[in-house]
């Protein structure tokens, strides 16, 4: 189902986002956790794609497989960096074949050892919207594809101009794209202000929160890792230091914590959340169950 038509259907949108196994030991443990998922009835899922394109065969047999096995809607990630157009081409040609509507368009982060992205065709994230809007056209895919884009809530690393930062993601808006899917925060005001000031800048697309429940310390330094410049509010860290030496006391810390967010942008009417689930449904099924949402997005309409 195209984007558009999803955000027509759910007042909020419920997603989750999944990463393709890293061997073929992974796939059954997997669709374990994705038959769990899918009895939420999520609105969409998405499914990541490596640094350089380095899980592309993966990502897209992930997204096939749960068009073909699961009721679940794909939505592929889909980087820029070091691809030309030809390789865009034909990825988009595969994805439109296997009945796939939309696409997560996104600059990318170079491979693990490189310190800068391999030379391509697009060097924005904005250039390849607008490749995906062209091909969309092409290939007459209904509607065209979807187009999802990455956005900031507290700022890029590489960009801490904040204002030149909103105009790099009204760049892409402006190039074709349908929706914004935010980097997680645990901060709702500064993801609100964001949305304000998303809005004063004319951007007028859905914009979908990015939620990651915290399940352990040791993930919530990898996600300070991954996300630089995420503010981690201090009550949510004085809870996890009180509970620090108790794994299940701080799993239940950051469901909590993440639960409450969501109740919160739910009542602010966030246009939809998106779990960074990192493959694993336990955090986000109780999150659900704490929200009353276990019958999925419709619940959110009643």
């Amino acid at each position: 189902m195209h984007i558009d038509e999803i955000f027509k259907r759910d007042s909020t949108t419920l997603s989750y986002e999944f990463f393709p196994p890293r061997s073929e030991s992974g796939w059954s443990s997997l669709f374990e956790s994705i038959r769990e998922f899918e009895s939420l009835k999520p609105s969409f899922v998405s499914v990541t794609y490596g640094a350089g394109g380095s899980t592309r065969d993966r990502t897209h047999e992930l997204v096939v497989r749960l068009r073909r096995e699961t009721t679940l809607d794909p939505i592929p990630h889909l980087t820029c960096v070091g691809h030309s157009h030809d390789e865009i081409s034909a990825i988009l040609e595969r994805y439109a074949q296997a009945g796939v509507s939309n696409i997560l368009a996104l600059r990318g982060d170079p491979p693990q050892g490189g310190d800068t992205a391999p030379a391509g065709d697009f060097p924005f994230a904005a250039d390849l919207v607008r490749k995906i809007r062209s091909t969309g056209e092409r290939l007459g895919v209904p509607g065209g594809f979807g187009i999802g884009v990455a956005g900031f809530p507290e700022g890029h690393p590489e960009t801490p101009n904040t204002l030149v930062q909103i105009e790099h993601l009204k760049a892409k808006v402006d190039a074709g794209a349908d929706y914004i899917c935010s980097q997680m925060f645990f901060d709702n005001p500064s993801f609100l202000d964001w949305c304000e000031r998303c809005r004063i800048a004319g951007i007028e697309v859905p914009i979908v929160a990015g939620i990651m429940p915290i399940t352990s310390i040791s993930g919530l330094r990898r996600m300070a890792d991954l996300a630089a410049g995420t503010r981690f509010p201090a009550p949510l860290l004085k809870a996890l230091e009180r509970c620090k030496d108790d794994p299940e006391s701080v799993e239940r810390v950051g469901t909590h914590w993440a639960a409450e967010q969501c109740r919160d942008l739910i009542d602010h009417g966030v246009r939809g959340i998106h779990f960074y689930t990192l493959n694993k449904s336990r955090a986000t099924r109780e999150v659900h169950r704490t929200l009353g949402l276990m019958a999925g997005p419709s619940a959110l309409s009643n």
